[in-house]
């Protein structure tokens, strides 16, 4: 053996060994199989350290159960990712100066398809780097036709059942993703903004958006405000345009802000859109799709609604019709992907009837079908359950799976089909059919992940591996995705998706802040594998806390796992300088050391099985290191130096079950040293010590 371990000599030509054995699909399949359905990277985008994260806690957990002789499965695949990689896509074009309204619907949904296949096979080469024991012959893609005709077949069923309709309701839109969000990627922001006091003639009304006065229909106060019961029932008039409108009463008008009189405006608020319904008051609409202005006096039509904020304010102070401005601090919708202010617009899309869904999903989190490791994400998922509103699941982009629905030109009608496009109306058998433009949001593709990569693999496979054992993810996207995949697995299958749901943390840097491209702290994980090894990352990342807890990470903890490896790999050269003696002696001729070692050894076998059980990843972590690295090395092989030959036995007995346990966290060394040793088997295949 080398006097130093030197990870870039064996890394490649272990995983292809790994590979080529056929290790990574489950084995002697019957009952009790362990299944994780990986979490789909970006297809086209590299892996960044938070993919690195998921990546060890996942690994270790497959390769723990496959060396317990459990059939174990970790189907790999990959996400089209819908208007994260349009998002991308577009900015690209804006370098060149183009835009995507440049291009038909087909073309540029050919642009995309060509740039997402360049970068294809990227995202799957550093899964490789990083260790990933993953069934690559069961392999998935979002957009594979086979998983697609679920997708449709799911949506189709939603529909006959009457959960998914086609509704004009207000929805949270970006004017520069060019798309509607659900109430899910609304990131909600605190910041103070002018509150301006109007004189509505009969009434002041006290608004933070004056340039969408011109939509205003009503004016509503609370019935149990008794300031304003003189007026009820009269009219107020909206100024700059002096055109009256009722005032009305509404339970849901807040008495304690502003002046306690609220202006309708129900193409703009959700709160004004909801009132607006139960009082039967019309829609006016003054902001576009664009976020510009329309059908307001013509000085004001297609500047931008911020532009015609100032402009409108302008104009009432010289009508006299601010009466004060104060500043109110209040929460503000922004754009998930742009951070850009979201405009509240009504328009038509589909959605689905959530109430039946999240019924179904929260008995089953309270029966216990679905258990949470750490009980407060149990929590946040009943929270955001409990109070989930009817989800948008149309997008208006092009990338991603186009919405089965054709709209009749005759009678206006909808047909949904869970396949090709339909010869005729299903109303009124007229054939002029339209293809609605729209694409289904990803997170109601991906919230079937578990279901369609298992009923699109290999044969046999959903009867065999469903429900899943594990969903393992972060938990930024527990209420994007985990509440989703319930809900939905549920309506499908019958059944839950999965048994258990781990939640991992955020990796942070060592001071503690968000790692992100904005504050240069970005870590590389693929340049931390290449030069510091893959074991040594994979260290790193669950060293130090609890998975579910956001973790500090920098090279210095990285290095540490890597001098770590080379302990273990100095291990090994000192034990196999006498392997094979003759004068070793056997098991008779233990003394009071290699009792107290193999007594040590059981001790952390059985706390690291135990931590595994209960996904303590760091404890059983730190469980194996601190036996290899202190109780074998510095304590027991500096004592038996003298008596080598003797203690031999033990010491490769040590070695053999500490690179067992060390496996599941460490494969590349702990494999190649297995391979010194003489193994003609892989470790990858070896029992877990019991």
């Amino acid at each position: 053996m080398d006097p130093q371990y030197d990870h870039t000599k064996y890394e490649s030509d272990i995983y292809k060994k790994w590979e080529d054995s056929g290790a990574f699909s489950p084995k002697n399949v019957g009952s009790n199989p362990f299944t994780i359905i990986m979490p789909p990277p970006n297809a086209n985008d590299p892996l960044h350290i938070g993919h690195a994260r998921f990546v060890a806690i996942e690994d270790i957990l497959i390769r723990y159960h496959r060396m317990k002789g459990e059939p174990a499965l970790w189907v790999p695949g990959s996400d089209h990712a819908g208007i994260e990689t349009q998002y991308v896509f577009e900015k690209k074009l804006r370098e060149k100066g183009k835009s995507r309204f440049d291009y038909d619907r087909n073309t540029l949904y050919k642009m995309i398809w060509d740039y997402v296949q360049e970068n294809t096979g990227l995202m799957e080469s550093q899964l490789k780097k990083l260790g990933a024991s993953c069934d690559w012959s069961r392999f998935k893609y979002t957009l594979d036709p086979e998983i697609v005709k679920i997708v449709y077949k799911t949506f189709k069923k939603l529909y006959d059942d009457g959960l998914a309709y086609r509704g004009e309701r207000i929805v949270n839109y970006c004017p520069r993703c060019g798309t509607a969000y659900s109430q899910l990627e609304v990131d909600y922001v605190e910041r103070d903004d002018n509150f301006y006091y109007l004189d509505y003639g009969s009434v002041t009304i006290a608004t933070t958006r004056p340039e969408t006065i011109f939509a205003d229909v009503a004016v509503a106060v609370n019935p149990k405000d008794k300031r304003y019961q003189n007026i009820v029932g009269k009219t107020a008039k909206i100024p700059l345009i002096n055109r009256e409108v009722p005032v009305i009463e509404d339970n849901l008008v807040d008495i304690s802000l502003g002046t306690g009189a609220l202006k309708i405006t129900p193409a703009h608020d959700p709160t004004d859109f909801e009132i607006g319904l139960s009082h039967q008051l019309p829609v006016i609409s003054v902001v576009d799709e664009k976020g510009r202005m329309t059908g307001t006096p013509e000085k004001y039509i297609g500047m931008k609604a911020e532009d015609a904020r100032a402009e409108v304010v302008k104009d009432l102070e010289a009508a006299g019709k601010i009466k004060k401005v104060d500043v109110v601090h209040h929460t503000v919708g922004t754009c998930y992907r742009d951070h850009g202010a979201i405009e509240p617009v009504v328009s038509k899309q589909w959605y689905l009837k959530v109430e039946p869904l999240t019924k179904r999903a929260l008995a089953a989190i309270k029966n216990k079908h679905v258990r949470f490791a750490a009980k407060r994400y149990e929590k946040i998922a009943v929270n955001w359950l409990k109070n989930l509103r009817d989800w948008n699941i149309s997008r208006q982009i092009v990338w991603g799976i186009r919405i089965p629905a054709w709209r009749c030109e005759k009678c206006l009608e909808w047909t949904v089909t869970d396949g090709p496009e339909p010869f005729e109306c299903s109303k009124c058998g007229d054939k002029s059919l339209t293809q609605d433009s729209d694409t289904f949001d990803t997170w109601f593709s991906s919230g079937q992940w578990p279901f369609v990569t298992l009923q699109t693999a290999k044969a046999g496979d959903f009867e065999k591996f469903y429900p899943t054992s594990v969903m393992e993810t972060a938990y930024d996207i527990l209420p994007f995705w985990i509440i989703r995949m319930i809900m939905l697995g549920l309506y499908v299958t019958g059944e839950v998706p999965f048994k258990e749901v781990v939640i991992h943390g955020l990796v942070r840097d060592r001071e503690g802040q968000k790692i992100s491209k904005s504050k240069g702290n970005v870590i590389n994980p693929i340049e931390m594998a290449e030069k510091y090894g893959a074991d040594s990352l994979r260290m790193g990342l669950i060293w130090g806390g609890l998975i579910e807890n956001d973790i500090t990470l920098d090279e210095q903890k990285i290095n540490g796992q890597r001098k770590f490896a080379n302990k273990i790999w100095n291990i090994a050269r000192f034990t196999l300088q006498e392997s094979g003696n003759d004068n070793k002696t056997g098991v008779k001729s233990l003394n009071t050391d290699d009792r107290w070692i193999l007594d040590e050894l059981k001790k952390t076998a059985k706390l690291v099985t135990k931590y595994l059980n209960k996904y303590r990843l760091n404890e059983a972590a730190e469980e194996i290191y601190d036996f290899v690295w202190h109780k074998f090395a510095d304590i027991y092989i500096e004592k038996i130096k003298d008596r080598h030959q003797a203690a031999q036995p033990t010491l490769e007995k040590v070695l053999d079950k500490s690179l067992r346990l060390l496996h599941p966290f460490m494969p590349f060394v702990t494999e190649q040293i297995w391979k010194e040793t003489g193994n003609k088997d892989l470790l990858i295949n070896a029992k877990w010590p019991t």
